[in-house]
């Protein structure tokens, strides 16, 4: 009987949508099928009717794993989809190989000073500061349709969940359940991320990780990671699907 295929499973970040991982998608093709749904209240996707902690999103993605007959998959999350991803994988769910974070939100509360996040609650809708947002939290040069993109899902990210993950989801403290994690992870980060540096990923995720995961650095990258480093996560994906198949070998 033929291996059922693996296939990634990826997860946006905070104002942001499924398709950031459209280059990474295609880079991936046909090797490696990669799905990239919108989260709840964020691009094309409605507010969900279960919520928006950590977990209703959680059960979100596991939903899509069900609807979509997922059997062997790999997480990806980025940012606000790192912190989903765990949340996830903390369940030990069925068909899980691995999980592979960029930039991720860390399972403990996201660091942040209350004066910015106030000012990050204040920024909802405004479009000089999502034009803003897209250039603060690059390093790469990014094609003006791909910056036009970025602050028009920021632009279109519901108040409700703009500020539920601010006020709250960026707060949660998964921390005691990463002991549950048994997958192979990996993590990925940019060494000019004015968002979440390498060391708050170094600090705050990778001790609560299994031993052996690694964390890969992208020189001159930020935080956006699918954008501007398409090419380096492809490969680390493609790496990480052939550790995470020798693993259940």
């Amino acid at each position: 009987m033929p291996e059922i295929p693996l296939t990634f499973l990826a997860l946006h970040y905070w104002a942001g949508a499924g398709h950031e991982f459209d280059q990474v998608a295609a880079l991936l093709a046909p090797g490696y099928r990669l799905l990239a749904p919108d989260l709840g209240g964020f691009g094309s996707a409605p507010l969900p009717a279960g919520g928006l902690t950590v977990d209703a999103y959680a059960d979100a993605v596991a939903a899509f794993i069900e609807q979509e007959k997922l059997r062997r998959y790999v997480v990806v999350g980025h940012s606000m989809g790192g912190k989903i991803a765990l949340a996830l994988a903390a369940r030990q769910p069925a068909g899980l190989l691995g999980v592979a974070l960029l930039s991720p939100s860390p399972p403990t509360p996201e660091p942040m000073t209350d004066h910015d996040r106030q000012a990050s609650v204040q920024a909802w809708g405004q479009p000089g500061e999502a034009a803003k947002t897209a250039r603060d939290i690059t390093a790469r040069t990014l094609p003006a349709r791909l910056h036009q993109q970025i602050v028009a899902d920021n632009l279109r990210t519901t108040r409700a969940a703009w500020e539920a993950w601010l006020l709250h989801g960026s707060r949660e403290n998964l921390s005691a359940r990463m002991s549950a994690v048994r997958v192979p992870c990996t993590i990925l980060a940019g060494d000019q991320d004015p968002v979440m540096s390498p060391s708050v990923h170094g600090l705050e995720t990778l001790p609560l990780l299994p031993a052996g995961t690694p964390l890969e650095i992208i020189n001159g990258a930020g935080h956006l990671l699918p954008y501007e480093a398409p090419t380096e996560v492809a490969d680390l994906l493609r790496a990480f699907a052939g550790r995470c198949q020798a693993a259940t070998v």
